[in-house]
């Protein structure tokens, strides 16, 4: 895969890094083993791991919100970040079939603003409520010149732990194991960047308006910094649905990260499968508008950020129907992206050109 050279990001490099930090964890699995809290084996690789406890099947997940914790700064508004923290977890976990049931988060701050606080948790709490998940852990450490932010007001970073229990109809975890040639991939459209790329956009924000980017409107109802803040999709409810009735997903992939391109091939690369992918959701208004300032090709901006598609879903193609249905009176807009492939790369067919990402 290609790096991330105009974004200032390394994919390739992150990666290394994961695989590292990964290796020295998976070194700390024998402490469980026939424990409780064991890892379940054969399960390597995925956005969260499942643990045994006797009967119980559990997996956790933990992220943060990044440098889109600048956007809130600059713009004043805090409750929307709790979309966007609950998002990157609960999704991780959905991606291999778990529910989410529990968070634990911890911001820690410069110094501490009432206020501010009270709008984070305001969100998080509405979030959790969208979602199904309760808020049983937490903490606020006030860490002084170790954390620092824009303008004079409270600077913080946010990260989260949350848990989930695999349901019954699921005999593991969904890895990709089951992926077949033929089968079809579904995408659930994004409502905009979600909390990836911010890093990449505010540089161009800045390029095209100056310092103070986020006063500079988007349109005639909002400013960029508001559109840019525009909350994530948690798109775990409707996986939880779909398996409560029997919808059986081969794979699961949360747009994250290295986007469609990066992020599908790590589930792909399991069976040495490939995707067609030729109706995927379109860029969203606001990602074609930063594309056109960043000067950013196709090529690039699909593996910066998800482009219209927060999360795909591998079906079996005689469950199509059935999962596009429980989808009808939801948040949720779904539609058929494309199909399994048996070369290894992603061919994503847009009508100005096919991008082709080997693996």
């Amino acid at each position: 895969m290609q790096k991330k050279a105009a974004s200032g990001m390394d994919i390739n490099l992150g990666n290394s890094c994961s695989q590292d930090a990964y290796a020295w964890a998976k070194k700390t699995f024998v402490q469980r083993a026939g424990k409780a809290g064991a890892l379940a084996p054969n399960l390597e690789g995925g956005f969260s791991n499942l643990l045994l406890f006797s009967q119980e099947r559990i997996g956790i997940a933990s992220d943060g919100i990044g440098t889109k914790i600048e956007l809130a700064e600059r713009s004043k508004k805090y409750d929307t970040l709790g979309f966007d923290l609950l998002a990157m977890v609960a999704d991780d976990l959905a991606t291999a079939g778990f529910e989410p049931t529990n968070l634990s988060n911890i911001i820690d701050v410069d110094h501490l603003d009432q206020a501010v606080i009270n709008e984070l948790m305001k969100g998080l709490s509405e979030a959790c409520a969208f979602t199904g998940v309760s808020i049983t852990g937490g903490e606020i450490a006030e860490l002084g010149n170790r954390i620092s932010g824009y303008g004079e007001g409270m600077h913080f970073n946010w990260c989260s732990t949350a848990i989930g229990h695999l349901p019954s109809q699921l005999a593991q975890p969904i890895d990709g194991s089951q992926i077949e040639e033929g089968q079809v991939v579904v995408a659930v459209k994004s409502r905009g960047f979600r909390s990836n790329g911010f890093s990449l956009i505010r540089r161009i924000m800045e390029k095209n308006f100056g310092p103070d980017w986020q006063h500079a409107p988007y349109d005639e109802t909002c400013s960029w910094g508001e559109k840019l803040l525009t909350p994530s999709l948690i798109c775990a409810p409707l996986i939880n649905k779909w398996l409560s009735h029997d919808i059986l997903p081969s794979g699961l992939v949360h747009i994250t990260g290295g986007g469609i391109a990066d992020n599908f091939r790590r589930l792909l690369k399991r069976k040495n499968k490939g995707a067609r992918l030729e109706n995927l959701f379109a860029p969203l208004p606001m990602m074609k508008k930063v594309m056109s300032l960043g000067e950013i090709t196709l090529e690039d901006a699909y593996l910066y950020w998800n482009m219209g598609n927060a999360f795909l879903a591998v079906l079996p193609a005689e469950q199509l129907d059935a999962a596009l249905a429980l989808a009808q009176d939801t948040p949720y807009q779904l539609v058929r992206a494309g199909e399994i492939t048996a070369t290894p790369n992603i061919q994503i067919v847009l009508e100005e050109k096919t991008l082709n990402y080997n693996f």
